[in-house]
């Protein structure tokens, strides 16, 4: 809502008095909300965001521009954009029905531009955008997408939508196999490294095998500690192995930004087991 004043001069015999003065106020018929249909976010991910424009006016509004920064923020001098517009992913509804896309213009921000909002009506416009090489990916961030609703006849709207990153682990496990040639009665080693590509450590993680050719009298360890009876299960019968919820910790990944060109680097957090035993 904007303030207005006015006050009239009247001249006469080389005399000027001013009248009083008015005030008035201009009532914004055009409100905005912008919402994140993403709860949190991973490297890479898609991400949802709609925009909704309300007229209470009697009259349409036309000519309506949404311009979205796509998360802009300040690295130095500069500035840096963590996500990528999704081509082709704009949908614009009036009052609930889909209309023929409008005009995108993509690229440091997305400007979405010849938007109509109907007389008492309500425009939607929904888009994506994925989480680039720019996007903090660490325990606690977050991305501000902000966006701002323009045009001939309207305040300027601004909105924004936050979404937080997700606070998980991610792991993959890979198998090697030492020596890859074993005589009978021979010893042989299975090294299980466990990476964790995510932001928060895991500690409950359980690793399972069925060892074939059966292994007996096996020795476990985790990055190098020997694990005792309470860490695991294995049945020498079957060759089936277990370890124990809680037996070893993966570490959560670590997140570099370099400091000149302000893209995130993941070194994954790492944890290696090994089961020796004889053939």
């Amino acid at each position: 809502m904007a303030v207005f004043y006015n006050q009239a001069t009247l001249s006469y015999n080389n005399t000027t008095v001013s009248s009083n003065i008015v005030t008035g106020t201009i009532v914004d018929v055009l409100s905005a909300s912008k919402t994140a249909v993403s709860e949190e976010y991973s490297a890479g991910e898609v991400l949802t965001y709609a925009v909704s424009l309300v007229n209470s006016g009697t009259a349409p509004l036309t000519g309506i521009t949404v311009t979205d920064d796509l998360g802009a923020y300040t690295f130095g001098a500069g500035t840096l954009v963590p996500l990528t517009y999704k081509t082709g992913s704009v949908k614009y509804f009036l009052d609930g029905v889909l209309q023929p896309a409008p005009t995108v213009t993509a690229g440091d921000t997305l400007v979405i531009g010849g938007i109509t909002v109907p007389a008492e009506g309500n425009a939607m416009i929904i888009y994506q955008a994925s989480a680039n090489e720019y996007a903090p990916a660490a325990s606690g961030s977050a991305i501000t997408n902000t966006a701002t609703v323009s045009g001939q006849g309207v305040t300027d709207i601004t909105v924004s939508a936050t979404v937080p990153t997700a606070d998980e682990a991610v792991l993959s496990v890979s198998k090697s196999l030492s020596p890859d040639e074993v005589s009978a009665n021979g010893q042989l080693t299975y090294t299980f490294v466990i990476q964790n590509t995510g932001n928060t450590a895991e500690t409950g993680a359980v690793l399972r095998d069925t060892f074939d050719p059966i292994l007996n009298d096996i020795t476990v360890t985790a990055d190098g500690t020997v694990l005792t009876a309470a860490d695991y299960t294995y049945d020498e019968t079957t060759g089936e192995f277990a370890t124990a919820e809680g037996a070893f910790t993966v570490p959560a990944a670590t997140f570099t930004q370099d400091t000149a060109k302000g893209t995130y680097t993941i070194t994954p957090g790492m944890t290696v087991l090994t089961v020796t035993g004889t053939i």
